[in-house]
């Protein structure tokens, strides 16, 4: 088991969440929950993602990005430092900014930008993805779908350089980082955008805030949490 001394190292990573305000996350879940509770099951999925984040071995801190007062308060509680959205130019700018926050004390850290929305994320999983890229100036892992990216990494002094947004899976690759092969870390990868990412994750198991966010939804059907 890694000890506290272990998470200071120069390489424990600090990890950038963002997340955009509930009310306006997670428009294409319509079909599984309604405009009420929608933004529940977006902060479910960032409580669950937090919380996995913050328990791997190979994460020092994680440095959430949001100018939603809800998550702000509900994800510090779990140990996140929250900091506001202050670009406010879009996604990129708000990895950006939250990489250059987490850097302010520690300018040698490492830092790697994580989506928001993996509720089954495993904390083992993420660790063995985050020690694979210590070999590599950047590198990034891609979707479940394949043309997405769930993480990008930068090795210590190197910029994080995010290229999120549509087809970011090539235009990472164009920016030099370096894709992550591994198998068998799906719950990295899970992201969810639409009923049937959801449908996925659940197969794979979500941590206990998505559960009960679940519960709750207007979902059915294949979609029902596992026995």
């Amino acid at each position: 088991m890694r000890t506290q001394a272990d998470r200071a190292e120069p390489f424990a990573w600090s990890l950038v969440i963002p997340l955009k305000p509930l009310v306006r996350a997670k428009s294409r879940l319509a079909a599984a929950a309604d405009d009420r509770l929608r933004p529940s099951l977006a902060l479910a999925f960032a409580q669950d993602t937090v919380a996995a984040a913050l328990a791997s071995g190979a994460v020092r801190d994680v440095v959430v990005v949001t100018d939603d007062a809800r998550a702000a308060r509900e994800l510090a509680s779990l140990g996140a430092r929250v900091v506001r959205d202050e670009p406010g130019a879009g996604l990129n700018a708000a990895l950006s900014h939250g990489a250059r926050t987490a850097r302010s004390p520690r300018p040698s850290a490492a830092v790697a930008a994580l989506n928001a929305d993996l509720p089954a994320l495993r904390p083992a999983e993420l660790t063995r993805v985050l020690d694979y890229a210590r070999a590599f100036p950047r590198a990034f892992l891609p979707d479940a779908a394949e043309i997405g990216t769930t993480l990008l990494c930068a090795a210590p002094g190197i910029p994080l350089a995010p290229e999120f947004g549509e087809a970011s899976r090539a235009r990472h690759t164009a920016s030099g980082a370096v894709e992550i092969p591994l198998l068998d870390v799906a719950s990295v990868r899970q992201d969810v955008d639409t009923p049937e990412d959801l449908t996925a994750a659940l197969s794979l198991g979500v941590g206990p805030h998505t559960a009960a966010a679940a519960d709750r939804a207007l979902f059915r059907g294949s979609a029902a949490s596992p026995e």
